[in-house]
């Protein structure tokens, strides 16, 4: 009698029986603290973009006669050299930053997904062909090509929506930005894609769709993509810090962001620009770099833990 209980009765708590797999990984990801800060970290640091500027009532780029004065009640990160409140124009450098990380990474994800499903499901020469020119992108320096890209058709395309759509002109950089360093960061993706769907494509579960009539089509997109969108979420968190890194990179030489617009770069530049001997105004450096170290570190945090929850040999 007590063996029938015990067949038959409720569960233990915290048992894995009947969870879901997303239920599962979202307990995996729980127990990763340093995930856990750090997706606490990237929120405040979010709502401090988004918020902040409002939170002071200043102009990101209002002059004033308080050039370089210190972080102060009235000026929380100081001013620059124009007298503008840096704690506004950080915040406004990183929405910016922060918006060019995640549009560029899901250029990359639409990009590297559909190269490498195709490859890796169809397989044969057109796979070889298609992976040989995946080969020769990587081994192009791609911080390179985004320069080419935008100094080489900035001004024609900048030409072309002046007489088109002259309010759309001033953001052809931008737009540039997005789509050069997505096409630069795809290329990882698609060979973790197309390695999955080629593990893939030879499952029973496959098989018995072609024997019920089901298209190529509708098999990669109904059964196989699906069960490559954990690995596929973690590559992508993974991918928005290199493209923040690329767009502060390229802001930081002048080919990104431009002035008076703010990005983390340019900030960055901007302050490095003002240390010399004489005079040392470490906050123009200080905040702007801090914050950024802080947006990567937390994005690759954040990246390991998903990698971790969504691993389905994880207990």
């Amino acid at each position: 009698m007590t063996e029938a209980k015990l067949i038959v009765g409720a569960a233990p708590s915290g048992t894995t029986l009947g969870a879901t797999p997303g239920a599962l990984a979202w307990r995996r990801f729980r127990a990763n603290r340093p995930a856990v800060w750090s997706l606490w970290l990237l929120a405040g640091l979010v709502l401090m973009a988004l918020l902040g500027p409002w939170a002071r009532g200043l102009d990101s780029n209002q002059t004033t006669a308080l050039q370089f004065a210190s972080p102060s009640a009235s000026h929380w990160f100081g001013t620059d050299v124009h007298g503008r409140d840096l704690f506004t124009r950080l915040c406004i450098g990183a929405r910016l930053s922060l918006l060019v990380g995640f549009v560029g990474a899901i250029v990359s994800l639409f990009i590297g997904v559909c190269w490498g499903s195709v490859a890796g499901y169809i397989g044969g020469q057109l796979d070889d062909w298609m992976m040989r020119f995946v080969d020769i992108l990587y081994s192009l320096p791609g911080i390179v090509f985004v320069i080419v890209l935008i100094t080489s058709l900035e001004q024609l395309a900048a030409g072309w929506l002046q007489q088109l759509a002259p309010a759309l002109a001033p953001s052809v950089r931008l737009v540039f930005l997005f789509l050069g360093l997505g096409a630069v960061s795809w290329l990882t993706m698609a060979r973790i894609v197309r390695g999955q769907v080629l593990s893939l494509r030879t499952r029973a579960f496959v098989s018995a769709s072609l024997c019920l009539g089901a298209g190529h089509s509708r098999i990669l997109i109904r059964h196989i993509l699906p069960n490559i969108t954990g690995i596929v979420i973690v590559y992508l968190t993974l991918t928005v810090p290199s493209v923040v890194l690329y767009e502060s990179f390229l802001s930081y030489l002048g080919l990104g962001i431009r002035p008076p617009q703010a990005s983390l770069g340019t900030l960055i530049a901007e302050g490095a620009s003002q240390i010399n001997p004489i005079h040392t105004y470490w906050w123009l450096l200080a905040f702007p770099a801090v914050f950024l170290g802080l947006a990567l570190l937390a994005l690759s945090l954040i990246g390991d833990g998903l990698r971790d929850a969504l691993d389905p040999r994880a207990g």
